[in-house]
């Protein structure tokens, strides 16, 4: 019988379904980790929720753990590398909070809206100021969502049974799931001048840090209120201490922050700002919620190998297993690569194979090239959830099994729609193990997508690769290793480049300033 250590307070019901699937359960919370290293190693799984810190001096004492369970979203107190190199299946329950964290930030909504925290303050102080705290009705009002996934379209649908009109900017977010939503799906800057409420629902990656910078916060509306009970992070926290300094911002409501425990910030003390210790999971029926989910997909791994959420593992049978890695490599890296280059702009994606790998599991091979394709925008996907959140999104995926024999003894390639048309990645296995980009959007160019690479698009000209070789000198950038591939002579060439640090901003518009160039973009793998 598997034995499941509970280290963490939680909702007594996770241990009865851990009894009832035939998992031996010790609830033994409040450890040390000295206390907890002694006692591990006797357990085959370790359910958590904050407070256990699974650090790779634990997980070196576990030497029968094979599954890790955080129950909720956040894994930070997980050393996951570590447990991957244990072989210790890391999971965790991403959407068991998604309707309390929504119906927080429609809290803090309401809460800005009628300046509620001052209003009390006041009346308790018995000042009844009636006359100072003149609100403003969220009935009419335009609402911004910044990230519409499962909170964010969870948040809209209450807005709009607020009547309030509703607008989105999401990369992935299809026409037809802004229609299903009953939202319009806008730009960026749109969203910023059109809203008078805005909300964050989007995780922070590099691509979304700072995404209310002081630039952006300048777009807003005058009078704008603003909600993130996402990531600390995703505003930044000066810029908008400035913004409400100034009146431009009207009010600012925080669950998270830069640095949590927020003991202390520029923000507090602001008139017009809001501020909660990070509460978004914090009811009771979410907790119940995570605390069952997380038992059922730990009993489920232990007990019939069922794998769900893993963030560390694919949901594979050990026999598939071997056969599929390098495949699955390979798609991870296309997927990445055509995220970075068309993620905005993504409606469809189709995922072909042929040659050997059209004899294999292909469920494996897309979920790979999703994880890599939504991973430039999520910070919890995973080959389990990765094809969820892109049906969440409204994406359409299509797999396409070729029994014809091709250029290469196996062919993966993955083909996205955009508003410009149709276009692809193809890679292949080099002796059956070593991924390798072999076409990038119709030319031919055969490369190694790993590290930090640099993509230019340019006019094929003479002396164009010395140009380009030297700015990247003179930044003190060297290239390991360079590929080149073209349509036709003298016509549009593209260039793959590995290189040993990123370059920097002041020569990537160096580069983009050097004549017949068209596109410059740097890539991370």
């Amino acid at each position: 019988m598997p034995k499941v250590l509970i280290s963490d307070k939680m909702d007594p019901l996770a241990a009865q379904i851990f009894r009832n699937r035939g998992v031996e359960v010790d609830e033994i919370t409040g450890k040390t980790p000295e206390e907890l290293k002694a006692i591990i190693g006797q357990y085959d799984g370790l359910a958590i929720r904050s407070s256990t810190k699974v650090t790779k001096d634990i997980l070196s004492a576990a030497t029968n753990l094979k599954v890790v369970g955080r129950a909720g979203i956040g894994v930070d107190n997980v050393d996951i590398p570590a447990a991957s190199a244990a072989g210790v299946v890391v999971m965790n329950t991403p959407f068991g909070n998604s309707i309390t964290t929504a119906e927080h930030a429609i809290a803090l909504m309401f809460a800005l809206a009628r300046d509620l925290p001052e209003a009390d303050k006041s009346t308790q102080a018995g000042k009844w100021e009636k006359n100072r705290f003149m609100g403003v009705e969220v009935t009419g009002k335009t609402l911004g969502l910044i990230g519409a996934g499962n909170i964010g379209s969870i948040v809209a649908d209450r807005a709009i049974g607020l009547r309030m009109k509703v607008v989105a900017f999401d990369p992935f977010l299809t026409p037809e799931r802004a229609v299903d939503m009953g939202v319009e799906k806008v730009t960026l800057d749109e969203l910023l001048s059109r809203a008078d409420f805005i909300t964050l629902h989007t995780p922070l990656t590099d691509s979304t840090r700072n995404i209310l910078s002081a630039e952006n916060l300048a777009k807003t509306k005058k009078g704008v209120r603003i909600v993130n009970c996402a990531r600390g992070g995703l505003i930044d926290e000066a810029a908008l201490k400035a913004a409400l300094d100034s009146g431009h911002v009207a009010g600012a409501a925080l669950d998270v922050f830069v640095t949590e425990p927020a003991k202390e910030s520029p923000l507090f003390g602001t008139p017009g700002f809001i501020s909660t210790p990070h509460l978004g999971a914090s009811t009771n029926e979410a907790q119940v919620n995570v605390a069952i989910q997380v038992a059922e997909q730990m009993a489920d791994f232990l007990m019939t190998g069922g794998v769900t959420n893993a963030l560390n593992m694919p949901s594979l049978s050990a026999e598939e297993a071997p056969k599929l890695k390098p495949y699955m490599a390979l798609a991870e890296r296309l997927g990445a690569l055509v995220g970075q280059l068309e993620g905005d702009a993504i409606k469809n994606v189709a995922i072909e194979v042929e040659g050997a790998a059209a004899e294999l599991n292909q469920k494996p091979i897309t979920g790979a090239v999703l994880k890599g394709l939504m991973g430039v925008y999520s910070d919890t996907v995973n080959m389990v959830n990765a094809p969820f959140l892109a049906k969440e999104r409204g994406l359409d995926v299509r797999e396409v099994r070729h029994d014809r024999e091709g250029d290469y003894h196996t062919l993966v390639r993955v083909s996205v729609t955009t508003e410009q048309g149709e276009k692809s990645v193809a890679g292949t296995l080099f002796a059956n193990s070593e991924p390798r980009l072999v076409e990038i959007f119709g030319v031919k160019v055969e490369a190694d997508l790993v590290g930090t690479m640099l993509y230019v698009v340019n006019e094929d000209a003479p002396g164009f690769i010395g140009r380009l070789g030297t700015k990247l000198g003179e930044a003190g950038v060297n290239i390991g290793t360079f590929h080149l591939g073209r349509r036709t002579a003298g016509g549009e060439a593209v260039l793959l480049l590995s290189l040993d640090t990123p370059a920097p901003e002041p020569a990537m518009w160096d580069i983009c300033r050097l004549p017949g160039v068209k596109t410059v973009k740097s890539l991370r793998f």
